[in-house]
């Protein structure tokens, strides 16, 4: 505060994130490593009239930010005017998310060991091996600015992968909680467990068009990337986002509404952004309809619109991302789902997507893996070896049959901030590709 407060700018913000956790990863049915990490990181960021300037570092001493405050002045002074800056926010009220459990912040190594432990002597008892990686840490986030801008909250999650593998076959399943009590880790053996024995010696299926039911884990992944090509205001501006051009339009479903709410926090949120501003629960998708994007300060005034508590760190060059997206819920179940399919493939998860093919019809393509399995007259009949899926997802979303009724937390490449939140979906006719001999 005293540092901004002498701040010779005409306006400045300082964003501090202060994060410690730990991470025990495992191979070959044994812990590996095991790994603890303190970092602070402090992010000016000044104006001088339109010019702004940005400068970070990670030392907390009087001498390192007033030196890191200078250099972002420096920088100010050499930067063109910026058109869409009409200032930094202004001071206001924030809704209070619980985010922090004691518990998660104090988990030690020994105790992620002990819940480690008990997926190999799981997996042992059928000779399988196990990979995978166990989080447990804490973070704090404060935005303080020359506009009267001041909040904090301390935060803390927890995640678990576990990929079990025989021979011939693997299995899958993954967990995510602010509050490390919510997470089985014996449950989430048994599944990974079950599914790679019961995927043992899998079949070919040859590619084509199949009715499919992708568990939560393999629905995030698709949404990971649809928010990364296409949710944020950047790419809808620059016309490469499959939302551009199509506001108001149906492009879905009327089944599916996806929406970001950083203040719920049955998700990984927090009640602000990274330039103190409040975040706002926008709707992307509504009944299939194109509702919205998420912006920042400078994306909203580019379209004489509103912030709606999106901005990332200032040195991102995305600037504004839907950081806690949901899909709506619906009303039917896995089981429900692979009994109504005559001929189709249940999907655990995805990897190896890239969604930067064509975006502006946010076409994937990806592999399946760990868990792919043959459903013929409503039964699973066997594993079948991965295969390559390459489909729009505007194609993939308007076929949405059924949706389930439970939504489950799945981590995504911004964790740390927040996550999904997906049911399992039913989708008829998704396009495979290709296949290969594993």
């Amino acid at each position: 505060q005293p540092i901004i407060k002498k701040s010779p700018a005409d306006q400045t913000e300082a964003l501090m994130i202060n994060g410690s956790g730990g991470v025990s990863r495992y191979a070959n049915s044994t812990i590996h490593q095991n790994m603890f990490e303190t970092n602070s990181k402090v992010f000016f960021r000044v104006a001088l009239g339109r010019k702004i300037g940005v400068a970070a570092c990670n030392s907390l001493t009087k001498e390192s930010l007033k030196a890191t405050l200078d250099k972002a002045i420096e920088i100010a002074k050499n930067q063109k005017e910026n058109p869409n800056f009409t200032g930094l926010p202004k001071k206001q009220a924030y809704k209070k998310v619980k985010t922090y459990y004691k518990k998660t912040a104090n988990f030690t190594p020994q105790q992620r060991a002990k819940e480690i432990k008990k997926i190999f002597e799981k997996a042992g008892k059928h000779n399988l091996d196990v990979a995978g990686a166990f989080s447990t840490g804490e973070a704090e986030i404060a935005v303080l600015n020359s506009n009267g801008v001041t909040c904090y909250q301390p935060t803390g999650s927890a995640s678990i992968n576990i990929v079990v593998m025989s021979d011939t076959s693997s299995g899958y399943a993954d967990g995510l909680s602010r509050n490390v009590d919510d997470i089985d880790v014996e449950k989430l053996a048994e599944i990974a467990i079950k599914k790679c024995l019961d995927s043992k010696n899998p079949q070919g299926l040859e590619p084509g068009e199949y009715d499919v039911v992708l568990e939560p884990t393999a629905v995030a992944a698709l949404l990971e990337w649809m928010n990364y090509i296409g949710f944020g205001a950047k790419s809808f501006q620059e016309g490469t986002s499959f939302l551009s051009g199509r506001m108001g339009q149906k492009i879905m479903d009327e089944k599916v509404t996806i929406f970001d709410d950083g203040n719920d926090d049955k998700a990984i949120s927090f009640p602000f952004d990274f330039e103190g501003v409040s975040k706002k629960k926008v709707n992307l998708v509504e009944k299939g309809i194109a509702k919205g994007v998420v912006y920042d300060s400078l994306l909203a005034n580019q379209d004489h619109s509103q912030s709606t508590g999106h901005a990332l760190t200032p040195d991102s060059p995305d600037r504004a991302l839907a950081l806690n997206l949901f899909l709506k819920a619906g009303d039917s179940n896995l089981k429900k789902m692979i009994e109504s399919v005559e001929r189709g493939i249940l999907v655990t998860r995805f990897h190896y997507i890239n969604g930067l093919l064509d975006t502006n019809n946010a076409l994937l393509t990806g592999m399946t893996r760990d868990g792919t399995f043959y459903i013929e007259k409503g039964k699973i009949r066997h594993g079948i070896k991965n295969l390559r899926f390459t489909e729009s997802m505007l194609r993939a979303f308007s076929n949405v049959l059924q949706l389930g009724k439970e939504r489950k937390l799945v981590a995504s490449w911004w964790s740390d901030v927040g996550c999904i939140s997906a049911p399992a979906v039913l989708i008829k006719n998704f396009r495979f590709t290709g296949k290969t001999e594993f």
